[in-house]
């Protein structure tokens, strides 16, 4: 009996393990360089987006995750605002081989903060008062294949700060 035990306690100290500890804004702006007069313009957007990520190895098995999204917001040739928020989260992950942990941090984990982030820029858009930004869902996991194979033509490897 105590063999089995002993047994179920070493798998469960050798199991993966995720799980997400918090989340939260580290970085928040908007810009209205054009403000007021832009209010007064006919109201043709056209929308750019830049999205970025990184991680960084906290003590033990912490890691923070930090999504950045971009938004250039143009009227015309005007720029009608620029916003961008950087969204982290802190996880906890155990127990991954390389790949997974590199699949996890660059994948999974951002498709996690995402929802949150757009979230947070369609609130500050329109207490900027400009019509409700609804960015469209990202494929996370598409963007990090890209990435993988951007790497491996260019002899890169995937790091965790």
């Amino acid at each position: 009996m105590t063999d089995q035990q002993n047994t179920a306690a070493s798998e469960e100290e050798t199991a993966p393990q995720f799980s997400l500890q918090r989340i939260y804004v580290r970085d928040l702006s908007f810009e209205a360089p054009k403000s007021p007069a832009i209010f007064r313009q006919q109201w043709d957007p056209a929308v750019g987006l830049d999205l970025n990520t990184r991680q960084k190895a906290l003590e033990g098995d912490f890691y923070e995750v930090v999504l950045t999204l971009s938004v250039t917001v143009k009227n015309g040739e005007e720029v009608a605002f620029i916003a961008e928020v950087q969204q982290a989260g802190i996880f906890l992950i155990k127990n991954l081989d390389a790949a997974s942990m590199s699949h996890t941090l660059g994948a999974f984990c951002p498709n996690i903060l995402f929802p949150y982030a757009r979230e947070t820029l369609d609130s500050l858009v329109t207490r900027g008062s400009f019509p409700a930004l609804m960015l469209a869902p990202v494929n996370f996991d598409a963007l990090y294949a890209q990435e993988l194979q951007r790497m491996q033509e260019s002899d890169e490897t995937p790091t965790v700060q």
